[in-house]
């Protein structure tokens, strides 16, 4: 975290920005989409948007159908780089745009985030990434990570857990772009179909 920080990244300890709390980023444990964030981020990098284009791709970006989280993932990420096309009425007309969800061009247009102790509630568990991180909102990275004093959990166990999470708070990884592994001597990244030696 203090790598991230050094940075430029602002810090988040997550049950500090969830629910009955001061200034909470997400109402409750289901959300993954820090909303404000998003929209905030949207606004600044698409100047003369009609914010109800903005928000029509708010939420586009926070919500998917297609129930395969490989599909849903290549989905989004193409949103991540082409933008979100977007229909809005203006002057009692259809019109649409484009919606860049990243300044490519210049990064410090962009909101960057990392946040411990992350919990997100699935359908039958909750779950607790022990790193995530975001852009603009969208939780794009995430950390696993093992003590590095106990013997009987390596990198390899992180990324069993890591299995886990995908069953059980999928929605988390529709996002995703880059999972991390570790366990303090060895760290591996890879994708989020990727097998133990795409790692």
């Amino acid at each position: 975290i203090s790598w991230f920080e050094e940075l430029g990244y602002g810090y988040a300890y997550g049950p500090d920005i969830t629910g009955e709390v001061e200034n909470p980023e997400r109402d409750d444990h289901r959300q993954v989409v820090l909303k404000d964030r998003l929209f905030a981020a949207l606004k600044r990098i698409n100047p003369g948007v009609p914010a109800v284009a903005l928000k029509k791709a708010v939420s586009v970006l926070s919500t998917f159908e297609n129930p395969d989280l490989v599909q849903s993932n290549m989905g989004f990420h193409r949103l991540l780089l082409d933008g979100v096309r977007v229909m809005f009425a203006s002057g009692g007309q259809q019109e649409a745009t484009i919606v860049k969800v990243v300044d490519f061009d210049n990064e410090t247009n962009n909101d960057w985030l990392v946040v411990n102790q992350f919990t997100v509630q699935g359908p039958k568990h909750n779950c607790r990434p022990d790193v995530v991180v975001f852009l603009n909102g969208l939780p794009l990275v995430v950390f696993e990570l093992k003590n590095p004093a106990d013997l009987n959990a390596d990198v390899w166990k992180a990324f069993d857990q890591i299995q886990t999470y995908k069953e059980q708070i999928a929605d988390a990884f529709q996002y995703n772009e880059v999972l991390v592994i570790s366990d303090g001597t060895d760290a591996l990244l890879g994708s989020l179909s990727a097998n133990p030696e795409r790692f």
